[in-house]
């Protein structure tokens, strides 16, 4: 029964399909491998167990009397602590919100549901889903898997190390600034950041805001790309009122074999420090598409800055995120941001001007997105997809020190860590489906991904493609110890 848990969603829906394991049975099965290993983890902070073992009943009684069965039917699945479930506390790991209990499912939650899932918990955040690990003063710090030393990434790192751990059959993640793709990389699973706005975000929130937070998307991690799709297609769609007129067609992927594609990657990045572990995976991975007979360029990018389209996504993450700060915490920052020396451009004071930004200067930067937004598009009429590697390093270890005034060492040489999030950002604030996918690991031993980025609303190509390197390259491998 162990190898059960690290079967993709997929597969388990087909042995409940077949017969071959019920719905509580699986359930169950999970459960016991939470009570067993989730102590270890803290990948999982709450459950609703009465309520899943109902689901999972019914769903066995489905299967019984021959009805007809969705995609996930009977499939035990968690969610990220972000999103509402009905029954469960929705707190962004923010101390003032511990005893915010969910009337109603999210959307995607809901969408989950009815693609047959039994959802019977919630995974741990960061504080504000602010960080790329996942430690808030209510449900404490997550650790990964694969060295629990180290952590499993964030904000979706709960969801990562469950999934890792053979703890779930499926996660459900967000992500505005890799919060879906390095907890993926960092514990060797797949994840996928979807086209901005074609999965609604309502109720993945706190307050009842009802309004799309810019750049966010939510998206599901997995132990497989099939999962991936599977997942997406359950999820994909607008809110009831957008919904009335606009509907999502996602279209096919673009080929269907390795040797049809034509891709770009980049080995090495240079506006990102990489290690060599990193740079050295990247180029196993471009010679094995060489030898497959994929079209391929290394190093071949759009026709833009790179480094000023750094600086635009810095600023507008952070005018994104400014609506939480109190008018106390505004004010001071705006009378911080007036004393910069005006030749300041680093990524603290980057900050400060974001979370100060007016409406004039966001609508300019907004602009100069756009320009970016279009050179993209143009890019993708030679190159079906661009790689580049998910993370500047494998993960790191735990730390308490906040994400600006954190650095790491990266071939001997300090560097700030939240350069980190610019591998992420090359196709975050331009609108771009991103799929992550496992290629190896490192010399420490740890899993590392790679970014497959694609045109807008080429959502089923990148996932198409981590399905082949999958098949072909390198797929997921559970943790040592958890079986």
């Amino acid at each position: 029964m162990t190898d059960i848990a690290f079967l993709s969603a997929n597969r388990l829906a087909k042995l409940i399909r077949k017969r071959k394991i019920g719905c509580l049975e699986l359930l169950d099965h999970y459960l016991s491998r939470v009570e067993r290993f989730n102590p270890a983890l803290n990948a999982i902070i709450s459950t609703d167990i009465p309520a899943a073992r109902r689901r999972a009943r019914l769903a066995d009684k489905m299967v019984a009397n021959g009805e007809k069965l969705a995609p996930l039917h009977g499939v035990p699945v968690t969610v990220k602590e972000s999103f509402d479930v009905k029954g469960l506390a929705t707190s962004w790991g923010v101390p003032a919100y511990r005893n915010n209990i969910a009337k109603e499912d999210a959307v995607s939650v809901r969408r989950l549901r009815d693609a047959g899932a039994v959802i019977f918990g919630k995974t741990n955040i960061p504080t504000w889903l602010a960080d790329c690990q996942s430690f808030n003063p209510i449900y404490g710090k997550t650790f990964n898997p694969w060295n629990v030393d180290r952590t499993p990434g964030g904000s979706s790192g709960g969801s990562a190390a469950a999934l890792s751990a053979g703890l779930t059959g499926l996660e459900m993640g967000s992500d505005i600034a890799g919060s879906i793709r390095n907890p993926a990389a960092h514990c060797g699973l797949f994840g996928h950041k979807p086209t901005l706005g074609i999965c609604s975000t309502l109720g993945h929130t706190l307050a009842n805001n009802l309004a799309p937070i810019d750049m966010l998307v939510i998206g599901p991690l997995a132990r497989s790309a099939d999962d991936l799709a599977i997942s997406l297609s359950a999820i994909v769609g607008l809110d009831e009122i957008d919904a009335t007129g606009l509907k999502v067609s996602l279209p096919p992927a673009r080929k269907k074999q390795l040797k049809e594609y034509r891709v770009s990657i980049l080995v090495d990045d240079n506006t990102v420090p990489l290690t060599r572990d990193i740079v050295a995976l990247q180029q196993k991975l471009a010679d094995f598409l060489k030898s497959s007979k994929v079209e391929l360029e290394i190093g071949e990018r759009p026709s833009f800055d790179a480094g000023e389209a750094h600086r635009i996504y810095d600023i507008m993450l952070r005018a994104t995120t400014s609506a939480r700060q109190t008018d106390e915490e505004f004010d001071a920052n705006v009378a911080t941001r007036e004393a910069l020396d005006p030749e300041d451009d680093s990524k603290w004071a980057r900050m400060l001007r974001g979370m100060t930004l007016s409406h004039r200067d966001w609508t300019v930067l907004n602009e100069a997105r756009h320009q970016i937004r279009w050179k993209w598009h143009e890019y993708f009429q030679t190159y079906d997809l661009m790689l580049t590697p998910a993370t500047m390093m494998t993960a790191i270890p735990h730390t308490e020190t906040p994400p600006y005034e954190r650095s790491v060492v990266i071939d001997g040489i300090q560097r700030p860590f939240m350069n980190q999030i610019w591998l992420p950002g090359y196709s975050n604030f331009t609108y771009l489906p991103t799929t992550v996918a496992p290629i190896g690991f490192a010399s420490d031993g740890l899993p590392v991904g790679v970014q497959i980025i694609g045109p807008q609303y080429a959502d089923r190509t990148c996932i198409h493609f981590a399905g082949l390197l999958e098949k072909h390259f390198h797929g997921f491998t559970p943790p040592p110890g958890f079986d």
